[in-house]
């Protein structure tokens, strides 16, 4: 029995009280997709909290990984934005998905990238690499985040341009939504960058927040403590490497217990 038939039998998933169905896919490269689902009706959670989902493995027990919900609040349904790693215990059989199959979903959202761990600002970078997009996906489409900032400033590092496809799709969507996007008009603000591959605006956000690039591309001064609030979400390297610059503008690390200038997902790798 091949992987894609394994995944489509509905038999043992359908007797777990978790499961939730699959109403879209959407494929960007052959490393990274987008894929919603139902939501439980009880399902209470903070735009930018993650959730435990996955499959069945071959020893028919579930095989879950935390996934950043990518929907805000308020949304009917659950998006999540995934990698694809071919020998990957669960995203090997994860990318195979398809509408009317069925996922498990542990409704019990947990995480640090929320507004409640951060003091009140007037500015909120959300700074990403990769996947790391997932949980500011979520955010930039929360009325709250335009009611609490005057700016909100969404960065995402990939290697290559077409990597960069849903969060400039999701972006540009935001100007026609009909919840936020008069709220979003002259606040969001979006900076995307490649490492490898040419395009606009090329090398790694910590280099071009060290050197004042991107300050210069934006026109503002800089990063401080008094004004700017931050949000992590990327791979190990990348969230320590964002951790050393912030703390070298003065922030400092919060979390829900005690709110501060930028918080960091621990719970992300990829």
């Amino acid at each position: 029995m091949n992987e894609r038939t394994n995944l489509t039998d509905p038999a043992p998933i359908k007797t777990l009280p978790d499961a939730q169905t699959v109403t879209e896919v959407q494929h960007y490269t052959d490393r990274l997709f987008r894929f919603r689902v139902t939501r439980p009706a009880s399902l209470r959670f903070r735009s930018g909290e993650f959730v435990m989902i996955g499959l069945l493995g071959a020893n028919g027990k579930p095989l879950l990984r935390a996934y950043s919900i990518a929907s805000p609040s308020w949304d009917e349904e659950l998006e999540f934005y995934s990698i694809k790693v071919q020998d990957g215990p669960l995203t090997s059989k994860l990318q195979h998905i398809q509408p009317g199959d069925q996922i498990i979903l542990r409704p019990k959202p947990v995480g640090t990238l929320v507004h409640d761990a951060l003091l009140p600002g007037k500015r909120i970078w959300f700074f990403s690499t990769g996947t790391g997009i997932a949980p500011f996906a979520s955010l930039i489409r929360d009325p709250e985040t335009y009611e609490k900032y005057d700016e909100v400033i969404l960065t995402h590092t990939c290697r290559e341009v077409a990597e960069l496809t849903y969060g400039r799709e999701l972006v540009q969507s935001l100007k026609d939504d009909p919840l936020i996007g008069e709220m979003v008009e002259g606040k969001l603000r979006y900076y995307p960058t490649t490492t490898r591959e040419e395009s606009p605006k090329m090398g790694r956000i910590t280099t071009l927040l060290e050197d004042g690039t991107i300050f210069r591309d934006l026109a503002i001064d800089g990063i401080s403590p008094g004004t700017d609030r931050a949000m992590v979400c990327g791979s190990l390297a990348f969230n320590l490497d964002i951790k050393r610059v912030l703390e070298g503008f003065g922030l400092r690390e919060g979390a829900n217990s005690e709110p501060a200038e930028y918080v960091v997902e621990k719970a992300f790798v990829g």
